[in-house]
């Protein structure tokens, strides 16, 4: 099993920048491509960035040029730096990890899959302001 706790998240005004942070433990967390989903209460969720344990990254047409994914593999630790926040970012931003997919693939079902293949942490709130 992978555990996932998400910190970060808080408001911000239209234009400025916030960096989510994701601390993954249990199993050999190089063998899952670890990213980022959002919710926003009556949508439906949205794969925002995701990377896998060789670096290679997929986003969200919506986040492109705008958020950067990274991981830290020495701290088990993901990173979601977002700037040019818009109040259409304004969500619950979770943390996920999904086991044997490329980023592609893994980027839709993001928050949708259960143990043993998928993994979500308990979300932090983002709040943009105009």
């Amino acid at each position: 099993a992978v555990q996932l706790a998400e910190s970060g998240g808080g408001s911000v005004q239209a234009g400025g920048s916030l960096r989510l942070s994701c601390v993954a433990s249990g199993d050999t967390v190089s063998n899952y491509c670890l990213g980022w989903f959002r919710q926003i209460p009556g949508k439906e969720r949205e794969g925002v960035a995701v990377i896998d344990g060789d670096g290679n990254t997929k986003y969200a047409g919506s986040v492109k040029g705008r958020f950067t994914i990274s991981q830290d593999n020495a701290k088990n630790t993901l990173y979601l730096q977002m700037n040019s926040l818009e109040p259409e970012d304004t969500a619950m931003y979770y943390c996920a990890a999904v086991a044997h997919l490329r980023p592609e693939t893994a980027i839709p079902v993001l928050g949708q899959l259960g143990p043993p293949v998928g993994y979500s942490g308990q979300g932090t709130q983002v709040t943009v302001s105009s």
